[in-house]
């Protein structure tokens, strides 16, 4: 046990001070993100919205999510990532707490809208930081930290929600969200000032090439459009599925979705640095991951054992910790040759646009079509993504060799 917990220790080594700064604050800020799992919530039985009323404020969620990353990728160009990750933060926490102020249908709308556009502004600026922040060789663990950061944020993030709601009401969770968003802030001016952060990979393009006119990249994204739409069943449908089909009780949901936080924190940094020294390309890489990710819904059609789930859960996981990572990386080397920020911010919007699509088609097909023919469809649909990305990886392969 000693050797592995050392091994494991291992895995995290040569990482920058200053990447696991930044994974402190990104943890510092999703565990402060706590209102958004209880939004649904607060809506119906605070502010008596309808469900329909709910969906239109999710869609303003949704839309403000895109926009912000995409503002943030050009105020990141533009101004530098520090100025845009402080001025996210604090503009974030102030938004927060204002927020809880708002009864009406409309202000609601508009007032999520400016909270998602301010807060996901730090999304493009983080991954651009984060690069600037490794050398080369290390960028794929980084990323794979501040997913770790990411998911501790978001698994601690609701448990603590609910002790502040019974603690203090649904105003309190604006409160502390408000807060932790401009705690996060002060801790970045402290640690990470450029003036006494050292960059390790400061790229600098004399004529940078525009992403939208890059069409691997754009190849790339629409991978990953339908690659979040068939990985965010899990948070929508599955546990619906769970529930109705298999008859789990809640304790079982959670215990089955919370498997999949476990295994990421124990596995997906020593799953990385492994494949790291494999000989296979980040492209390669990704198609092995959508492959689980496909699987793992079409085994559900296969067997009406409740074993099968757990085997689904299984291949989502190893999946998504193969496919984000390499992802991510792929996406920033890739931005070396243009607009960083601008490279970045289309990554972080195609899976805000997963979340604008996928929730809701995942829904309404449930709704009209049944589990067993969506699943169908949603194993289609990584058929397409397996394709794209096999197409990505040919198109790489052929301009190498030219």
């Amino acid at each position: 046990m000693k050797t592995l917990f050392k091994n494991y220790l291992n895995t995290f080594a040569g990482l920058s001070r200053a990447v696991w700064w930044l994974a402190l604050i990104t943890l510092i800020n999703r565990a402060g993100t706590m209102v958004i799992p209880f939004l649904s919530l607060y809506l119906t039985q605070s502010l008596n919205f309808s469900l329909s009323d709910v969906g239109w404020i999710m869609s303003a969620f949704g839309l403000g999510s895109v926009v912000g990353s995409w503002l943030g990728g050009r105020l990141t160009d533009k101004i530098g990532y520090y100025k845009v990750m402080v001025y996210s933060l604090l503009g974030t926490g102030i938004l927060f707490i204002a927020l809880q102020y708002i009864s009406t249908f409309i202000g609601f709308c508009l007032g999520i809208f400016l909270v998602m556009l301010v807060a996901d502004m730090f999304r493009p600026a983080t991954f651009v930081a984060m690069s600037a922040y490794s050398k080369p060789e290390n960028k794929t663990r980084s990323v794979t930290l501040i997913r770790l950061a990411i998911n501790l944020g978001f698994s601690a993030g609701p448990a603590i929600g609910g002790l502040i709601i019974t603690a203090l009401s649904y105003k309190g969770l604006f409160w502390v969200d408000g807060v932790t968003c401009i705690i996060a802030a002060i801790v970045l001016i402290n640690v990470l000032n450029p003036k006494s952060t050292e960059v390790l990979d400061d790229v600098t393009v004399e004529h940078p090439e525009s992403a939208y006119r890059d069409k691997s990249f754009i190849i790339f994204l629409v991978a990953m459009v339908l690659f979040g739409v068939i990985f965010l069943q899990y948070f929508s449908t599955m546990p619906l599925y769970y529930k109705d089909r298999h008859l789990l009780t809640e304790l079982e949901i959670g215990i089955l979705l919370g498997m999949n936080g476990f295994l990421i924190f124990v596995f997906e940094m020593p799953l990385i640095k492994w494949l790291e020294n494999t000989r296979r390309t980040k492209t390669g890489l990704m198609l092995i991951g959508a492959v689980l990710t496909a699987l793992s819904f079409m085994v559900l059609n296969f067997t009406s054992w409740a074993g099968i789930l757990v085997v689904g859960m299984l291949l989502m996981t190893f999946g998504e910790m193969i496919a984000f990572p390499f992802s991510n990386a792929f996406a920033i080397e890739r931005a070396k040759k243009g607009n960083q920020g601008e490279y970045m911010a289309l990554y972080s919007i195609s899976f805000s646009i997963a979340h604008i699509i996928g929730h809701n088609a995942g829904m309404q097909m449930t709704d009209q079509l049944g589990f067993d023919n969506t699943w169908h469809i949603i194993t289609l649909l990584g058929a397409v993504c397996v394709f794209l990305l096999f197409i990505l990886k040919r198109n790489l392969s052929l301009a190498k060799h030219k």
